[in-house]
């Protein structure tokens, strides 16, 4: 017969188990919760530790993915998206992404050996990464693919970076051209120097004095054009070498400017009887500047077209107006004018348009118009051509009258 202390022993027990029950019941629901934020906590500090990553990735001025083992894009930052424009960039294989497989080759090479791979490419304007946005003619790439330390267990992941080099690329193909052409273009009045030196010399002309004379007169000619060749190439290289910011900027009359010019030309303009026009509806306006460079700029102008147009009956107008806090310059003439097809390239260093001019002629040195370019840009203007052939050719200047 169960006693009174039996059923109070076995009604303690079951209290005691159900308190233990009850405790353990909350300390689980405790731990689950403690464990639950310390999740949250941890997923929230991931997605902070990412959101940074990738704000600092897409801080970078360059194009930057990750790529995992099978060649698949895990992530692209903001550079990369507006390289490769609409086309979709995340999970599609690098092949399908850049299209172009000399993109891709190298960080190929580099996931299948493992090792960091560089390369660089260029492609001509139709091909390059920007699409339709490209308007540069060549562009040049540099693609730099490495491997990233992995956790143990993770997978492999790669980082490109597609770095553009084209202003370099081009800047390197200007040394070159220009050390090519200033070699050609020194080269040619030196041999003719040589020539008739060798003549007077040699065949003993030196007793002949009209002969002796003509040839004189032809070395001295050439002699002037390699000069004006040294002296352009001075000028063009004060102007790219930084030499620039030490322009004498000072305010002055541009009428002043254009009445040295005239001074300077005025032989040649009463020999070829040119009509010269000066077009100025302010006598008296000024513009902040060098006036060197300024001088440099519209002697070229002007000497241009009296030179590219031997023919009688020419007119040349120069004028100046302000339009706004701007002054527009402009030079024109009505002489045989440039094609169309030779307009985009004036402004490069020695081109030359052929106007079928004497060959007696001694040319020039194919550096005026690079010059007045780039004058022009270093007092932050522009400068545009147009031209009708036999009918008008204006060089339009765009240039802020003051600046401090």
């Amino acid at each position: 017969m169960t006693t009174p202390f039996a059923i109070l022993a076995t009604i303690s027990t079951i209290v005691v188990l159900a308190i233990l029950i009850f405790r353990d019941r909350d300390s689980r629901k405790q731990s689950a919760a403690e464990v639950n934020d310390w999740k949250l906590r941890l997923e929230r500090d991931l997605k902070q530790a990412r959101d940074e990553r990738n704000s600092l990735l897409d801080a970078l001025g360059d194009a930057f993915l990750l790529v995992d083992s099978d060649a698949n894009v895990r992530f692209a930052n903001d550079a990369a998206r507006a390289l490769f424009g609409a086309r979709e960039l995340l999970n599609r294989p690098v092949r399908e992404a850049f299209l172009d497989p000399r993109l891709a080759d190298a960080l190929l090479r580099c996931i299948a050996t493992g090792e960091p791979v560089q390369s660089r490419v260029v492609f001509p304007q139709q091909s390059s990464p920007l699409g339709d946005l490209e308007n540069r003619g060549f562009n040049a790439w540099i693609i730099d693919a490495a491997p990233l330390s992995n956790p143990p267990g993770g997978a492999p992941t790669a980082r490109v970076i597609i770095r553009d080099v084209t202003a370099e690329h081009q800047l390197e193909q200007v040394r070159k051209d220009f050390v090519a052409n200033a070699s050609h273009e020194l080269r040619t009045p030196l041999a003719i120097i040589n020539g008739y030196l060798e003549n007077l010399i040699d065949d003993d002309m030196i007793d002949e004095p009209a002969m002796a004379r003509r040839f004189l007169s032809i070395m001295r000619k050439h002699t002037d054009r390699i000069s004006r060749i040294v002296e352009d190439m001075l000028v063009i290289s004060r102007l790219e070498s930084g030499e620039i910011n030490a322009l004498k900027i000072e305010p002055f009359r541009f009428r002043s400017c254009i009445q040295d010019i005239l001074e300077r030309l005025e032989s040649v303009i009463r020999n070829q009887s040119v009509e010269m026009e000066v077009v100025m509806p302010d006598p008296g306006m000024v513009i902040h500047g060098d006036r060197f460079y300024w001088t440099q700029v519209l002697f070229n102008l002007v000497e241009n077209a009296i030179k590219q147009n031997p023919r009688s009956g020419l007119r040349v107008e120069i004028g100046c107006a302000p339009v706004g806090e701007n002054a527009e310059i402009w030079v024109t003439d009505n002489g045989v004018g440039i094609p169309s097809a030779d307009l985009p390239h004036i402004f490069r260093r020695f081109f030359r348009v052929e106007k079928h001019h004497s060959q007696q002629e001694i040319k020039g040195t194919g550096l005026g118009l690079s010059i007045v370019k780039r004058a022009i840009e270093a007092h932050g203007g522009s400068i545009g051509v147009s031209s009708v052939p036999g009918s008008e050719t204006k060089f339009l200047i765009t240039v802020p009258r003051e600046r401090a």
